[in-house]
């Protein structure tokens, strides 16, 4: 199962934790990004594209999964 908001940031499995959530961070609008009671949420977020990415590095390092 891949994550869609993942898909659209474009960027190679080889790309670093850091460089995922830069360009995470940068896709949120930013108004949605100064609204202080969607902090859990955007936390949340960035988990969820983190692990999305973790898991599409892992497959392409091993892809006899």
């Amino acid at each position: 199962m891949t994550d869609l908001a993942h898909q659209r940031l474009g960027l190679p499995a080889a790309a670093s934790p850091y460089t995922v959530l830069r360009a995470a961070v940068r896709a949120l609008h930013p108004d949605t990004r100064a609204v202080r009671g969607f902090r859990a949420a955007r936390k949340r977020f960035y988990r969820q594209i983190l692990c999305a990415h973790a898991t599409r590095r892992t497959a392409v390092d091993d892809p006899a999964r």
